[in-house]
């Protein structure tokens, strides 16, 4: 029974973690982190690296969505949808049709094709999924970065697998300090212990080898597969299951823990969406010229997903010399300098960056 919705579950994850890089707004990338220019790419936006303290603000607004899942539902991310335990899920299921003498063999055969599309679904948050493949043993950096990712994945997968999630995983070993009483975990029914068939298929099919009968471990990844294969044996008798999900969703922990983290979230989406479309900055360069010249440096980040067409102007008794109109592409930055002569006695100039709707005002002092 539960084995299939965790499938599903499993099925629907690897579908959109897989299918994202493909999806485009705006003629990007959903999501995409652009090395070469150090933005992310964020629906329909774009996060540049002089704004990291939204990466800060998501990752905060992460650790509070795992504490909050943690605490409530236990570790239902390791048995249902953590990457790892999907791709091994995967690939013995498939490695079972050929029999249990060479599961693992064929698991391990398996896994060769399937990390090898992990490593490029990696590569296609950074690299768009057409120039990937078109760089796919042709570019080094590419054709180095998959190989790598290619060799690491496989070897993690074939050769540790379940023991990473008992042995090294931070997240498991995070487990005990967020943990109480009323946290849903997977439990034998001790009191029921005379009516228990003591067959141990429960302890068969647990992927990382423990007694659920022995009681709680830290080991369980609450994956559902004893609960499964009790209820294929009690079901038949009348019984119900004796391991079985145990813990109280409701509770007030959950609407103040949930509440934060919400509220952490939908902050964090408004300072995300209220911000401006185009960010103007200047400053003056610090370089001797003749009296009554002023050179400035601007920069000219482009946030929204349109063309801008753009004039940059200044006043008061200035004249702009050089090119000061500029057109910019979506989610673009564009640099330049600009030299201002001041007609008379001038201690500060105003910038205009106007066109497109759009205009903003900058403040630079004049020597």
């Amino acid at each position: 029974m539960w084995k299939k919705y965790r499938r599903t579950v499993q099925l629907l994850q690897a579908l959109l973690i897989t299918g994202l890089p493909f999806i485009r707004i705006n003629g990007q990338s959903a999501l995409r982190f652009d090395i070469g220019e150090l933005k992310l790419y964020f629906f329909g936006t774009v996060i540049w690296i002089r704004e990291f303290y939204l990466l800060l603000a998501a990752i905060l607004f992460m650790l509070l969505f795992i504490t909050f899942v943690t605490a409530v539902f236990g570790r239902i991310w390791c048995g249902w949808l953590c990457p790892q335990t999907v791709l091994l899920d995967l690939s013995e299921s498939l490695a079972a049709r050929f029999g249990i003498k060479n599961s693992k063999t064929v698991r391990n055969i398996l896994l060769l094709p399937i990390t090898a599309l992990v490593s490029l679904t990696m590569i296609w948050y950074f690299v768009p999924p057409p120039e990937t493949m078109k760089g796919l043993f042709v570019s080094l950096p590419v054709t180095a970065f998959f190989l790598v990712l290619w060799f690491l994945l496989y070897l993690e997968l074939a050769f540790l697998g379940r023991k990473f999630c008992m042995s090294i995983c931070p997240y498991a070993m995070m487990q005990n300090a967020l943990f109480d009483k009323d946290t849903l975990v997977i439990e034998y029914d001790k009191s029921r212990d005379d009516t228990c068939m003591k067959c141990d298929s429960c302890v068969k099919v647990c992927p990382v080898g423990i007694d659920i009968k022995a009681g709680l471990s830290t080991r369980c990844i609450a994956c559902a597969e004893c609960i499964d294969a009790c209820s294929a044996k009690s079901e038949p008798r009348g019984l119900a299951p004796f391991p079985n999900y145990k813990g109280r969703i409701l509770r007030a922990k959950t609407y103040w823990m949930g509440g934060i983290t919400a509220a952490a979230g939908m902050l964090l989406l408004l300072i995300i969406t209220l911000r401006p479309p185009l960010d103007f900055l200047i400053t003056r360069d610090q370089e001797q010229l003749p009296e009554g010249l002023n050179r400035y440096s601007w920069t000219v980040y482009n946030n929204s997903g349109k063309t801008l067409d753009l004039e940059l102007s200044a006043a008061p008794d200035v004249t702009v010399i050089g090119e000061h109109t500029l057109t910019l592409k979506p989610y673009q930055v564009a640099r330049g300098k600009v030299l201002l002569k001041a007609s008379g006695s001038v201690q500060k100039v105003r910038f205009t960056l106007i066109g497109s709707g759009i205009s903003i005002h900058k403040d630079a002092g004049f020597l």
